[in-house]
């Protein structure tokens, strides 16, 4: 026994060159053995220990894909055209050929007015017309008549004057005075005769406009639609006395109330800070709730200021019906694609952390330990987010509650879908 202990602690010594026994050397073999079974044991401890103390997250890997920004906006479908159809004369319904719901194309009669001082006008207009032309009728033929005269006379002036000329003394100087003067006196009938005519055509061509404009006037006895539409409102019956519309009198009220419904309004205000996104002719997307339905719509005008009140610009978006399922009054909502990147790298937006002006995000390193990485951002949508510089296509980013995490923390990344992100995320 005494050897064995000799022999097992001559190794501390220096120089020492102990004799081993067999059964020392079974007795080292033995210690050694222990030994290095105590050594390994300890070695996967730690290696338990460690991988129990990483934290189980979810990982999700950028990649690219289509963004679109979007602006949602709620507001009231109107008709694209409404108006109340007054009677531009004052008279009675003869005639009502419309109801309510009635369709009607532009142009169509919708109502027949009874107007009898009109009536009576364009009498004493035809009236007046056949008597101017009477009139003009006798000043032609009298202006024929003294033309005539004025040609006899005008010729015996001038035989009178030739034979006074050629033969002088054979007629009186006094005869051909006479002839002469008689001769001015026709021509002067013959102007005279002309001014009169021209006068009396004149007092016809007045009377036929004032007869043009009281036909004029009765015209609008007839009331017809100017567009083409549906009578959402009928405000007379037949026998009402209609004001006319142009009267400053309360008692003027419409015939029907007329709405253009094959094509919609939908008016919208735009938030100062999207006014630079929208564009004439862009699509838009309009939802309406009741009926469970989308229709195509697109920007067609907006009113190019903002309103210094609501810090908002006007925005109309023309909506189609052409199956007429949408009403006046329904609410809809109005999607406006305001940004679109057809390939952008992108991760959810839960990935992403803001401190100020800093925007940062927890990537998996390659020996699965968190680390802290500084990125750009882009284009934002309800779900998702553009990273501009500072990550890679493919690369890991934590998406899991990162109020427990700190960088190097070792981890075991799980990788979750998109989709199933975004479905929690909705939930």
């Amino acid at each position: 026994m005494t050897d064995q202990i000799q022999s097992w602690h001559a190794p501390a010594r220096c120089n020492a060159r102990p004799a081993v026994t067999g059964r020392a050397l079974v007795a080292l073999a033995a210690l050694g053995a222990a030994t290095l079974c105590a050594c390994g044991g300890r070695g996967a401890a730690a290696a338990a220990g460690a991988d129990s103390a990483a934290v189980t997250v979810g990982v999700v890997q950028a990649g690219r894909k289509t963004l679109d920004r979007q602006l949602t906006v709620s507001s009231e479908l109107v008709p694209f055209q409404e108006i109340d159809v007054y009677a531009k004369e004052s008279g009675y319904v003869r005639k009502l050929l419309v109801d309510y719901g009635t369709r009607v194309k532009a142009g169509q009669l919708m109502a027949v007015l009874e107007i009898p001082e009109l009536e009576a006008q364009l009498r004493q207009d035809d009236a007046m017309i056949r008597n101017a032309t009477d009139r003009v009728t006798r000043a032609d033929h009298e202006l024929s008549r003294y033309e005539a005269q004025h040609r006899v006379l005008h010729l015996e002036a001038d035989r009178f004057s030739s034979v006074a000329k050629t033969r002088p003394g054979l007629v009186a100087q006094q005869e051909v005075d006479d002839a002469q003067g008689r001769d001015l006196a026709a021509e002067a009938a013959v102007e005279s005769a002309k001014s009169n005519l021209e006068a009396v055509r004149s007092d016809l061509l007045t009377a036929q406009a004032k007869r043009e404009h009281d036909q004029v006037l009765m015209d609008y006895a007839q009331i017809t639609a100017p567009f083409a539409g549906v009578v959402t409102q009928r405000l007379a019956n037949l026998g009402t006395l209609m004001q006319a519309g142009t009267s400053s009198s309360t008692q003027a009220i419409p015939l029907v109330r007329l709405s253009q419904n094959d094509l919609f309004r939908l008016v919208i205000p735009v938030p100062e800070s999207y006014v630079r996104f929208i564009h004439l002719g862009d699509p838009v997307q309009v939802s309406v709730p009741s009926l469970g339905r989308s229709f195509p719509g697109k920007i067609a005008r907006f009113s190019v200021d903002v309103q210094q009140d609501t810090r908002t610009m006007h925005t109309e978006v023309d909506v189609p019906n052409s199956d007429r399922i949408l009403i006046p009054g329904m609410y809809a909502e109005a999607v406006l694609r305001l940004e679109h990147k057809p390939s952008a790298l992108a991760v959810p937006l839960q990935a992403i952390s803001r401190e100020g002006d800093s925007t940062s995000l927890y990537v998996v390193a390659s020996n699965n330990t968190i680390g802290t990485r500084k990125v750009q951002t882009g284009i934002q949508t309800d779900f998702d987010v553009e990273i501009e510089a500072g990550l890679q296509d493919g690369e890991l980013v934590v998406v899991s509650d990162r109020s427990g995490l700190k960088p190097g923390q070792r981890i075991r990344p799980q990788q979750v879908g998109s989709m199933e992100y975004h479905s929690e995320k909705a939930q």
